[in-house]
Protein backbone atom coordinates (compact mmCIF):
# COMPACT_ATOMS: atom_id res chain seq x y z
CA UNK A 1 0.00 0.00 0.00
CA UNK A 2 1.13 3.54 -0.78
CA UNK A 3 0.61 5.96 2.09
CA UNK A 4 1.13 9.71 2.13
CA UNK A 5 0.67 12.32 4.85
CA UNK A 6 -0.60 15.89 4.67
CA UNK A 7 0.75 17.95 7.57
CA UNK A 8 -0.85 21.11 8.95
CA UNK A 9 0.35 23.28 11.83
CA UNK A 10 -1.60 26.58 11.57
CA UNK A 11 -5.08 27.84 10.73
CA UNK A 12 -3.86 29.80 7.68
CA UNK A 13 -2.01 26.95 6.03
CA UNK A 14 -4.83 24.48 6.85
CA UNK A 15 -7.23 26.68 4.90
CA UNK A 16 -5.04 26.27 1.83
CA UNK A 17 -4.49 22.53 2.37
CA UNK A 18 -8.10 21.58 3.12
CA UNK A 19 -9.27 21.40 -0.52
CA UNK A 20 -6.19 19.32 -1.40
CA UNK A 21 -6.92 16.89 1.45
CA UNK A 22 -10.51 16.49 0.29
CA UNK A 23 -9.47 15.87 -3.30
CA UNK A 24 -6.73 13.42 -2.30
CA UNK A 25 -9.13 11.41 -0.17
CA UNK A 26 -11.35 10.84 -3.19
CA UNK A 27 -8.51 8.57 -4.36
CA UNK A 28 -8.30 6.53 -1.13
CA UNK A 29 -8.45 2.76 -1.55
CA UNK A 30 -6.82 -0.34 -0.08
CA UNK A 31 -3.79 0.62 -2.23
CA UNK A 32 -3.64 4.33 -1.40
CA UNK A 33 -4.11 6.02 1.99
CA UNK A 34 -3.97 9.71 2.93
CA UNK A 35 -3.11 10.50 6.55
CA UNK A 36 -3.69 13.94 8.03
CA UNK A 37 -1.23 15.00 10.73
CA UNK A 38 -2.21 17.93 12.95
CA UNK A 39 0.41 19.80 14.97
CA UNK A 40 1.57 23.27 16.01
CA UNK A 41 -0.87 25.99 17.02
CA UNK A 42 -3.85 23.82 16.05
CA UNK A 43 -3.36 22.12 19.43
CA UNK A 44 -2.86 25.32 21.45
CA UNK A 45 -5.67 26.94 23.44
CA UNK A 46 -3.75 30.23 23.23
CA UNK A 47 -4.15 30.23 19.43
CA UNK A 48 -7.79 29.12 19.38
CA UNK A 49 -7.39 25.30 19.45
CA UNK A 50 -8.13 25.29 15.73
CA UNK A 51 -8.07 21.51 15.46
CA UNK A 52 -11.78 21.90 16.13
CA UNK A 53 -12.16 23.65 12.76
CA UNK A 54 -10.62 20.62 11.05
CA UNK A 55 -13.00 18.31 12.90
CA UNK A 56 -15.95 20.56 11.97
CA UNK A 57 -14.94 20.13 8.33
CA UNK A 58 -15.41 16.38 8.75
CA UNK A 59 -11.76 15.62 7.95
CA UNK A 60 -10.36 12.46 9.53
CA UNK A 61 -7.32 13.20 11.69
CA UNK A 62 -4.82 10.35 11.86
CA UNK A 63 -2.13 11.82 14.13
CA UNK A 64 -1.98 14.70 16.62
CA UNK A 65 1.63 15.71 17.34
CA UNK A 66 1.93 18.27 20.12
CA UNK A 67 4.93 20.57 19.79
CA UNK A 68 5.80 23.70 21.80
CA UNK A 69 4.59 26.98 20.28
CA UNK A 70 6.03 29.60 22.62
CA UNK A 71 7.86 32.06 20.40
CA UNK A 72 9.00 34.97 22.54
CA UNK A 73 12.71 34.59 21.72
CA UNK A 74 15.20 33.16 19.25
CA UNK A 75 15.89 30.38 21.77
CA UNK A 76 12.17 29.46 21.82
CA UNK A 77 12.11 29.07 18.04
CA UNK A 78 15.19 26.83 18.00
CA UNK A 79 13.90 24.80 20.93
CA UNK A 80 10.56 24.32 19.17
CA UNK A 81 12.32 23.20 16.01
CA UNK A 82 14.45 20.69 17.92
CA UNK A 83 11.38 19.12 19.54
CA UNK A 84 9.55 19.08 16.21
CA UNK A 85 12.51 17.45 14.45
CA UNK A 86 12.72 14.61 16.97
CA UNK A 87 8.99 13.91 17.12
CA UNK A 88 8.49 13.89 13.36
CA UNK A 89 11.60 11.82 12.76
CA UNK A 90 10.14 9.18 15.09
CA UNK A 91 6.78 9.35 13.32
CA UNK A 92 8.30 9.05 9.84
CA UNK A 93 10.40 6.07 10.92
CA UNK A 94 7.29 4.40 12.31
CA UNK A 95 4.94 5.15 9.41
CA UNK A 96 7.36 5.01 6.43
CA UNK A 97 5.26 7.33 4.27
CA UNK A 98 5.69 7.17 0.52
CA UNK A 99 5.68 10.98 0.59
CA UNK A 100 4.51 13.93 2.68
CA UNK A 101 2.64 17.04 1.51
CA UNK A 102 3.53 20.31 3.24
CA UNK A 103 2.90 23.96 2.50
CA UNK A 104 4.88 27.12 2.76
CA UNK A 105 7.45 28.62 4.95
CA UNK A 106 7.02 28.30 8.70
CA UNK A 107 9.90 27.40 10.99
CA UNK A 108 8.24 24.20 12.21
CA UNK A 109 7.74 23.08 8.61
CA UNK A 110 11.47 23.48 8.06
CA UNK A 111 12.08 21.08 10.97
CA UNK A 112 9.50 18.66 9.53
CA UNK A 113 11.20 18.86 6.14
CA UNK A 114 14.56 18.05 7.74
CA UNK A 115 12.96 15.06 9.49
CA UNK A 116 11.66 13.92 6.11
CA UNK A 117 15.10 14.32 4.57
CA UNK A 118 16.75 12.36 7.37
CA UNK A 119 14.31 9.48 6.84
CA UNK A 120 14.41 9.54 3.01
CA UNK A 121 10.77 10.62 2.85
CA UNK A 122 9.96 12.55 -0.36
CA UNK A 123 8.45 16.00 0.11
CA UNK A 124 5.72 17.45 -2.11
CA UNK A 125 5.76 21.20 -1.45
CA UNK A 126 3.03 23.82 -2.01
CA UNK A 127 3.62 27.57 -2.39
CA UNK A 128 7.34 27.49 -3.13
CA UNK A 129 8.96 30.27 -5.13
CA UNK A 130 7.01 33.10 -3.50
CA UNK A 131 8.95 36.01 -2.05
CA UNK A 132 8.29 37.81 1.24
CA UNK A 133 11.34 39.93 1.86
CA UNK A 134 10.29 41.23 5.29
CA UNK A 135 10.14 37.86 7.04
CA UNK A 136 12.34 34.89 7.88
CA UNK A 137 9.76 32.94 5.85
CA UNK A 138 11.76 33.98 2.78
CA UNK A 139 14.81 31.83 3.42
CA UNK A 140 12.80 29.06 5.08
CA UNK A 141 10.55 28.70 2.03
CA UNK A 142 13.46 28.49 -0.41
CA UNK A 143 15.24 26.00 1.86
CA UNK A 144 12.22 23.71 1.85
CA UNK A 145 12.08 24.04 -1.94
CA UNK A 146 15.58 22.59 -2.22
CA UNK A 147 14.54 19.66 -0.01
CA UNK A 148 11.44 18.86 -2.05
CA UNK A 149 10.72 16.46 -4.91
CA UNK A 150 7.48 17.91 -6.34
CA UNK A 151 6.65 21.60 -6.40
CA UNK A 152 3.14 23.08 -6.65
CA UNK A 153 3.54 26.83 -7.07
CA UNK A 154 0.76 29.41 -7.17
CA UNK A 155 1.83 31.61 -10.08
CA UNK A 156 4.15 31.79 -13.05
CA UNK A 157 6.73 34.06 -11.41
CA UNK A 158 7.13 31.55 -8.58
CA UNK A 159 7.49 28.68 -11.05
CA UNK A 160 10.41 30.47 -12.68
CA UNK A 161 12.07 31.11 -9.31
CA UNK A 162 11.85 27.45 -8.28
CA UNK A 163 13.49 26.43 -11.56
CA UNK A 164 16.11 29.15 -11.04
CA UNK A 165 16.89 27.43 -7.73
CA UNK A 166 17.94 24.42 -9.78
CA UNK A 167 14.76 22.34 -9.65
CA UNK A 168 13.77 20.18 -12.62
CA UNK A 169 11.00 21.95 -14.62
CA UNK A 170 9.30 18.59 -15.13
CA UNK A 171 8.56 18.50 -11.41
CA UNK A 172 7.37 22.12 -11.02
CA UNK A 173 3.66 22.69 -11.60
CA UNK A 174 1.69 25.95 -11.67
CA UNK A 175 -1.93 25.01 -11.02
CA UNK A 176 -2.69 28.27 -9.20
CA UNK A 177 -3.50 28.81 -5.53
CA UNK A 178 -5.99 26.73 -3.57
CA UNK A 179 -7.08 30.02 -1.99
CA UNK A 180 -9.00 30.64 -5.21
CA UNK A 181 -10.64 27.22 -4.81
CA UNK A 182 -11.66 28.22 -1.28
CA UNK A 183 -13.11 31.51 -2.40
CA UNK A 184 -15.43 29.78 -4.84
CA UNK A 185 -16.36 26.99 -2.43
CA UNK A 186 -16.50 28.64 1.00
CA UNK A 187 -17.40 32.34 0.74
CA UNK A 188 -21.10 31.64 0.42
CA UNK A 189 -22.57 33.50 3.41
CA UNK A 190 -24.43 36.78 3.02
CA UNK A 191 -23.11 39.82 4.85
CA UNK A 192 -25.76 39.45 7.53
CA UNK A 193 -25.00 35.75 8.00
CA UNK A 194 -21.26 36.42 8.21
CA UNK A 195 -21.71 39.12 10.86
CA UNK A 196 -24.35 37.16 12.79
CA UNK A 197 -22.04 34.18 13.19
CA UNK A 198 -19.52 36.29 15.13
CA UNK A 199 -22.15 38.20 17.11
CA UNK A 200 -22.08 41.49 15.21
CA UNK A 201 -24.81 43.68 13.74
CA UNK A 202 -24.94 45.34 10.31
CA UNK A 203 -22.03 47.73 9.84
CA UNK A 204 -19.26 48.79 7.50
CA UNK A 205 -16.16 46.83 8.49
CA UNK A 206 -12.62 45.92 7.49
CA UNK A 207 -10.96 42.54 8.01
CA UNK A 208 -7.48 42.79 9.54
CA UNK A 209 -4.51 40.60 10.40
CA UNK A 210 -1.12 41.87 11.58
CA UNK A 211 1.81 39.46 11.83
CA UNK A 212 5.34 40.17 13.09
CA UNK A 213 7.81 41.43 10.51
CA UNK A 214 10.48 39.02 11.65
CA UNK A 215 13.36 40.76 9.87
CA UNK A 216 12.69 44.04 11.73
CA UNK A 217 13.64 43.30 15.32
CA UNK A 218 12.72 45.79 18.03
CA UNK A 219 10.08 47.77 16.13
CA UNK A 220 7.00 45.68 16.85
CA UNK A 221 5.46 47.69 19.71
CA UNK A 222 5.95 50.91 17.74
CA UNK A 223 4.40 49.37 14.62
CA UNK A 224 1.38 48.12 16.57
CA UNK A 225 0.89 51.55 18.12
CA UNK A 226 0.85 53.09 14.63
CA UNK A 227 -1.57 50.40 13.40
CA UNK A 228 -4.01 51.06 16.25
CA UNK A 229 -3.75 54.85 15.96
CA UNK A 230 -4.70 54.56 12.28
CA UNK A 231 -7.70 52.41 13.18
CA UNK A 232 -8.90 55.02 15.67
CA UNK A 233 -8.90 57.62 12.88
CA UNK A 234 -11.78 55.77 11.13
CA UNK A 235 -14.47 55.44 13.83
CA UNK A 236 -17.18 54.85 11.22
CA UNK A 237 -15.58 51.49 10.32
CA UNK A 238 -15.48 48.43 12.58
CA UNK A 239 -12.14 46.60 12.38
CA UNK A 240 -12.49 42.82 12.71
CA UNK A 241 -9.02 41.62 13.69
CA UNK A 242 -7.80 38.03 13.80
CA UNK A 243 -4.86 37.35 16.07
CA UNK A 244 -1.31 36.84 14.88
CA UNK A 245 0.44 33.54 14.23
CA UNK A 246 3.13 31.91 16.38
CA UNK A 247 6.12 33.67 14.80
CA UNK A 248 8.49 35.36 17.20
CA UNK A 249 6.59 38.45 18.33
CA UNK A 250 3.14 36.99 17.71
CA UNK A 251 2.36 36.65 21.42
CA UNK A 252 3.24 40.34 21.95
CA UNK A 253 0.92 41.39 19.12
CA UNK A 254 -1.91 39.32 20.56
CA UNK A 255 -1.42 40.79 24.01
CA UNK A 256 -1.52 44.31 22.57
CA UNK A 257 -4.68 43.46 20.63
CA UNK A 258 -6.42 42.09 23.73
CA UNK A 259 -5.69 45.35 25.54
CA UNK A 260 -6.72 47.48 22.55
CA UNK A 261 -10.12 45.78 22.29
CA UNK A 262 -10.94 47.04 25.81
CA UNK A 263 -9.94 50.60 24.98
CA UNK A 264 -10.84 51.20 21.32
CA UNK A 265 -14.54 51.13 20.47
CA UNK A 266 -14.24 50.18 16.77
CA UNK A 267 -12.10 47.06 17.09
CA UNK A 268 -13.15 43.44 17.68
CA UNK A 269 -10.47 40.77 18.16
CA UNK A 270 -10.84 37.03 17.46
CA UNK A 271 -8.46 34.14 18.09
CA UNK A 272 -9.52 32.56 14.79
CA UNK A 273 -12.50 32.87 12.47
CA UNK A 274 -12.17 29.66 10.45
CA UNK A 275 -11.87 29.66 6.67
CA UNK A 276 -15.59 29.86 5.85
CA UNK A 277 -16.29 32.75 8.24
CA UNK A 278 -13.07 34.55 7.36
CA UNK A 279 -13.59 34.41 3.60
CA UNK A 280 -17.28 35.29 3.83
CA UNK A 281 -16.43 38.30 6.01
CA UNK A 282 -13.68 39.31 3.60
CA UNK A 283 -16.10 39.14 0.67
CA UNK A 284 -18.36 41.80 2.20
CA UNK A 285 -15.69 44.01 3.82
CA UNK A 286 -14.89 47.55 2.70
CA UNK A 287 -11.21 46.60 2.55
CA UNK A 288 -8.59 44.25 3.98
CA UNK A 289 -5.94 45.76 6.26
CA UNK A 290 -2.67 44.37 7.61
CA UNK A 291 0.27 42.36 6.36
CA UNK A 292 -1.16 38.88 5.80
CA UNK A 293 -0.77 37.04 2.51
CA UNK A 294 -4.57 36.66 2.37
CA UNK A 295 -4.85 40.33 1.44
CA UNK A 296 -2.50 39.76 -1.48
CA UNK A 297 -3.70 36.35 -2.69
CA UNK A 298 -7.38 36.07 -1.77
CA UNK A 299 -8.84 39.58 -1.55
CA UNK A 300 -8.32 40.40 -5.27
CA UNK A 301 -10.75 37.64 -6.24
CA UNK A 302 -13.48 39.58 -4.39
CA UNK A 303 -12.50 42.84 -6.15
CA UNK A 304 -12.01 44.61 -2.82
CA UNK A 305 -9.04 46.80 -1.83
CA UNK A 306 -6.15 45.58 0.29
CA UNK A 307 -4.09 48.02 2.37
CA UNK A 308 -0.83 46.12 2.73
CA UNK A 309 1.33 47.45 5.57
CA UNK A 310 5.11 47.41 5.57
CA UNK A 311 7.57 44.90 4.14
CA UNK A 312 6.31 41.49 5.30
CA UNK A 313 4.79 40.73 1.88
CA UNK A 314 7.36 42.69 -0.13
CA UNK A 315 8.21 40.84 -3.34
CA UNK A 316 5.00 38.79 -3.48
CA UNK A 317 3.13 38.97 -6.81
CA UNK A 318 0.27 41.48 -6.44
CA UNK A 319 -2.81 42.63 -8.30
CA UNK A 320 -3.92 46.21 -8.99
CA UNK A 321 -6.26 46.08 -5.98
CA UNK A 322 -3.35 46.21 -3.50
CA UNK A 323 -2.26 49.48 -1.89
CA UNK A 324 1.20 49.30 -0.33
CA UNK A 325 1.96 51.63 2.54
CA UNK A 326 4.54 52.16 5.28
CA UNK A 327 4.05 51.01 8.86
CA UNK A 328 3.66 54.52 10.31
CA UNK A 329 0.25 55.93 11.23
CA UNK A 330 0.02 58.55 8.50
CA UNK A 331 0.93 56.09 5.73
CA UNK A 332 -1.67 53.57 6.94
CA UNK A 333 -4.33 56.29 7.19
CA UNK A 334 -3.53 57.44 3.64
CA UNK A 335 -3.77 53.86 2.40
CA UNK A 336 -7.18 53.39 3.99
CA UNK A 337 -8.41 56.71 2.62
CA UNK A 338 -7.37 55.62 -0.87
CA UNK A 339 -9.08 52.25 -0.42
CA UNK A 340 -12.35 54.03 0.37
CA UNK A 341 -12.19 56.34 -2.65
CA UNK A 342 -14.63 55.68 -5.50
CA UNK A 343 -11.80 55.92 -8.02
CA UNK A 344 -9.77 53.13 -6.46
CA UNK A 345 -12.82 50.96 -5.87
CA UNK A 346 -13.46 51.16 -9.62
CA UNK A 347 -9.87 49.98 -10.20
CA UNK A 348 -10.56 47.00 -7.94
CA UNK A 349 -13.60 46.01 -9.96
CA UNK A 350 -11.38 45.63 -13.02
CA UNK A 351 -8.49 43.92 -11.18
CA UNK A 352 -7.72 40.26 -11.81
CA UNK A 353 -5.98 37.75 -9.56
CA UNK A 354 -2.72 36.16 -10.80
CA UNK A 355 -3.36 33.08 -8.63
CA UNK A 356 -5.41 30.77 -10.81
CA UNK A 357 -8.99 30.00 -11.78
CA UNK A 358 -10.16 27.85 -8.88
CA UNK A 359 -9.30 24.23 -9.73
CA UNK A 360 -5.82 23.97 -8.21
CA UNK A 361 -6.65 21.35 -5.57
CA UNK A 362 -8.03 18.87 -8.10
CA UNK A 363 -4.95 19.14 -10.31
CA UNK A 364 -2.56 18.92 -7.33
CA UNK A 365 -4.29 15.81 -5.99
CA UNK A 366 -4.24 14.13 -9.38
CA UNK A 367 -0.52 14.81 -9.82
CA UNK A 368 0.28 13.57 -6.29
CA UNK A 369 -1.72 10.37 -6.82
CA UNK A 370 -0.20 9.75 -10.24
CA UNK A 371 3.34 10.30 -8.93
CA UNK A 372 2.91 8.09 -5.87
CA UNK A 373 1.14 5.25 -7.64
CA UNK A 374 2.83 5.13 -11.03
CA UNK A 375 6.26 6.77 -10.74
CA UNK A 376 9.56 5.63 -9.31
CA UNK A 377 10.67 8.45 -7.01
CA UNK A 378 14.42 8.99 -6.86
CA UNK A 379 15.76 11.41 -4.26
CA UNK A 380 19.07 11.72 -6.10
CA UNK A 381 18.83 15.31 -7.26
CA UNK A 382 20.50 16.83 -10.28
CA UNK A 383 20.87 20.61 -10.22
CA UNK A 384 19.01 21.92 -13.27
CA UNK A 385 21.01 24.53 -15.18
CA UNK A 386 18.96 27.16 -16.97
Amino acid sequence: MKKIAVITSTRAEYGLLAPVIKELRKHESPEFKVDVIVTGTHLSQEYGYTINEIKEDGIRIDHEIAIPVKSDSEYDISSNQADTLLKFTSLFIEERYTAIVILGDRYEMLAIAIAAGNTNTPIFHLCGGDTTEGAKDEWIRHSITKMSYLHFVTNEDSRKRVIQLGEDPDRVFNFGSTSTDNILALATSSKKEALDCIGLSECDYAVCTYHPVTMEDGLLAQQMDSFLEAIKAFPEILFIVTKSNADQGGALINSILDSAEKEISNIKVYDSLGAKRYLSLMKHSVFVLGNSSSGIIEAPAFHIPTVNIGDRQKGRLQSASTINCGSDTESIKAGMQKALSPEFRNVCQEATSPYGSGNAAKHIAEKVFETVMFTTISLKKIFYII
